[in-house]
């Protein structure tokens, strides 16, 4: 079904086109149209025409609401849409909609399965490098948000009409594998197990393995130096080395499906590409940025300098590619990971949801990668940068012992509070144990993702799992139980069904509901556009929080209302669930039908 344009963009185009009429002088003039406190819609841009033609601001406003009012822009009036339209201050014009253009919108929409929201004009392929954990190495607390914040944004994308390409850049190449295979080929059995090995028990193998090979290395040399030589023939794809680096890998990936899959989130083989996959690249990738002049070398190491960037003695720092021991660089890994995404995947963007800390490291490799011609006016990248989760003191999160969060534990613990406050509600909504389990889950999850995904992605938040899954204010639950209202009025409805009826005149609370159930299209293009998932957060809180307004000041299912009023108030009810479902799915978080 073709999208539904929304009361915004409707009114726009009926001012663009008064504007037109009743100032020919002035071209194609936008009149800057936002959503207003004083009516449903104000318009701005009279002002800075009317400077522009040197005339009396409101005389022009006026002379606009007359070619409005006549029908001259439409042919047929504008008394369909446009209620009443007043001229106000200086030249502003406050725009107040017809009930029946609220209702109409809000059926159209309806109707559609994407809610209306129509597909991006300008849809093409973005490569998201997001959710990239560690070989051999425990996922913690600062893997959560790329995690988080990447899988929302790959939800919303594809459901703009991008094409998206995941990619889970995992660190899985390295000097530190030389150690773990060179114990593993002298400990042959250390990785053994039979098949159905849980997440936990995999970490628990590698981090094992990890500290008893860190142990020997630390105390003997000799095991050192054939570590060390264990590197080399790593690097130059020695058969017997490689595939024990491969069970490294595998073993580790059983560990990291299993988090994911506690996250909620779907981690697919074929997307998961780490530094190893540039290896065959590195060579290539160095060879042409010297010879094209981009880099140079500069005490043996292969470089790329930049006017911009200077250490605090105020030399300059530059982006080492090549090290002078002619080992590589991240950046020759991340600078072949755009070669490939440019040239082998046709990607127009590539996003990188990546700690804000790396943002320098990132500035430069995108300017290297700028001067080599794989990025350029057609193909940009950009980083999408997120802070810090810190603990309720406001410092970086640490367990007691001043150690990392391991993020199994923390998600443990979310999922157990949130069972406890279903658990609380279960008796009175009848849920059954499968069920308290089941919402635990997805409240305990959604708790989490949510609060990353309120807070714009470049501040810290603080982790409080008190907040986190409370019932009021600003959190995932109090969203989810709105969910669950919509549902429980809606079965306890019975035969009555939602079905819109323009011609009813609707309350207050059924317009500000209305109008902002209008909204949905324009926020998710925002988003898509701008990489600011806590936006869309932000628009499902107000649409809760309008929901519980209508819910308290209409009742929807009195006997005292009349019959197409039940129908009416039960459309804006269905409305609002489905898009409170929708909005929350594109932020990874389930939203259960009984609470």
């Amino acid at each position: 079904m073709a999208s539904v344009p929304s009361l915004a963009s409707t009114v726009q185009q009926r001012l663009a086109d008064a504007l037109s009429a009743a100032l020919p002088e002035a071209g194609t003039a936008d009149p800057l149209l936002r959503r207003s406190d004083r009516a449903d819609f104000q318009a701005n841009g009279i002002l800075a025409l009317a400077k522009k033609l040197k005339g009396n601001p409101r005389e022009l406003a006026t002379q606009v609401v007359t070619a409005l009012n006549s029908g001259s822009t439409a042919g047929t009036g504008d008394g369909d849409v446009v209620k009443d339209i007043e001229v106000s201050g200086p030249g502003f014009l406050n725009i107040t909609i017809t009930d029946r253009a609220i209702t109409e919108t809000l059926a159209a929409r309806a109707a559609d399965e994407r809610l209306g929201v129509p597909y991006a004009a300008d849809a093409g392929t973005t490569v998201i490098d997001y959710a990239q954990p560690n070989v051999a190495k425990e996922m913690h607390v600062g893997h959560l948000r790329s995690a988080v914040i990447g899988d929302a944004m790959v939800q919303i994308l594809e459901f703009a009409g991008e094409k998206v390409v995941r990619r889970h850049h995992i660190g899985d190449w390295g000097t530190q594998f030389g150690m773990l295979i060179q114990y593993l080929i002298e400990h042959p059995h250390e990785l053994d197990h039979k098949d159905g090995v849980s997440g936990e028990e995999a970490m628990s193998n590698l981090n094992r393995l990890y500290k008893a090979a860190r142990a020997v290395f630390d105390t003997d040399e000799e095991f050192k130096a054939r570590s060390r030589d264990r590197v080399v023939q790593l690097q130059s794809g020695d058969e017997e080395t490689l595939a024990l680096w491969q069970k490294f890998v595998d073993e580790s990936k059983i560990y990291f499906n299993s988090v994911f899959e506690k996250l909620d989130m779907e981690i697919r083989d074929a997307d998961v590409v780490g530094e190893s996959g540039y290896n065959d690249m590195l060579d290539e990738t160095c060879r042409i940025l010297e010879e094209s002049g981009v880099a140079v070398r500069s005490e043996g190491a292969l470089c790329v300098f930049f006017d911009d960037v200077k250490g605090p003695d105020g030399n300059p720092v530059p982006l080492i590619v090549k090290k002078s021991n002619n080992g590589y660089g991240y950046a020759a890994t991340d600078l072949s990971a755009i070669r490939n995404r440019v040239q082998s995947l046709d990607a127009n963007t590539l996003l990188y949801v990546v700690d804000a800390r790396q943002s320098l490291h990132f500035k430069m490799v995108f300017e290297t990668a700028r001067r080599a011609g794989w990025l350029n006016d057609k193909v940009k990248a950009h980083q999408l940068a997120f802070g810090t989760v810190l603990g309720k003191d406001g410092k970086p999160f640490k367990t007691r012992e001043g150690e990392t969060v391991r993020l199994v534990d923390l998600l443990d613990e979310a999922i157990d509070r949130a069972t406890s406050v279903v658990r609380e509600k279960a008796e009175k909504v009848g849920l059954s144990e499968q069920e308290i389990v089941e919402n635990g889950r997805y409240v305990g999850i959604g708790a989490v993702k949510y609060a990353d995904l309120s807070t714009s992605a470049v501040r810290d938040y603080k982790f409080d799992l008190d907040q986190m899954v409370s019932l009021n204010g600003d959190t995932s639950v109090y969203l989810q139980y709105a969910y669950a209202r919509v549902q429980s009025i809606k079965r306890k409805a019975g035969e009555r069904r939602p079905v819109a009826h323009a011609d009813l005149p609707l309350a207050p609370a059924e317009r500000a509901l209305g109008l902002h159930l209008d909204q949905f299209g324009e926020v998710l293009a925002e988003v898509a556009s701008s990489y600011e998932p806590h936006k869309l957060a932000a628009y499902l809180y107000q649409l809760a929080s309008h929901l519980t307004t209508f819910y308290d000041q209409c009742h929807v299912l009195s006997d005292d209302n009349a019959p197409e009023v039940v129908e009416n108030r039960l459309f804006l009810v269905d409305l609002t669930g489905r898009t409170l479902h929708q909005g929350m799915a594109l932020l990874g978080i389930r939203t259960p039908e009984r609470l």
